[in-house]
């Protein structure tokens, strides 16, 4: 993917993290509902849960430096440097059952997790 900032162009490096298309159609679903076509997905990995790290999910509008992105049929996922290395492998996928509603996030990396599943090491 290629940035255009103020007199040059960027190319982004990308990431290993996948997003399924139910996933996908989900963002793009949400993003309609918002009448916003200039926000990417963005996934992080911050300090905190019970396990020692937590995702974040959100929608943005910056590229900030250092950012990997991919596209999933015109759906941008960005992640940031510092999230990579914990993110490599993972797949994003959106359930919609009785039993659960919401994005999830499976990671080969996680050496453990909480019960919550919104937690990680």
């Amino acid at each position: 993917m290629t940035v255009a900032t103020e007199n040059t162009e960027t190319e982004l490096p990308t990431h290993g993290v996948v997003l399924t298309e139910v996933a996908a159609q989900k963002v793009r679903s949400l993003l309609e509902q918002e009448g916003r076509t200039d926000l990417r997905l963005r996934v992080a990995v911050q300090p905190g849960g019970c396990s020692g790290l937590i995702y974040q999910l959100y929608f943005d509008e910056r590229f900030l430096d250092g950012d990997a992105v991919r596209d999933f049929d015109g759906v941008e996922v960005i992640v940031d440097r510092m999230s990579v290395p914990y993110l490599g492998g993972s797949t994003i996928d959106f359930e919609d059952t009785i039993q659960k509603q919401g994005f999830s996030i499976d990671n080969p990396n996680a050496q453990g997790s909480c019960a919550c599943g919104d937690s990680f090491s």
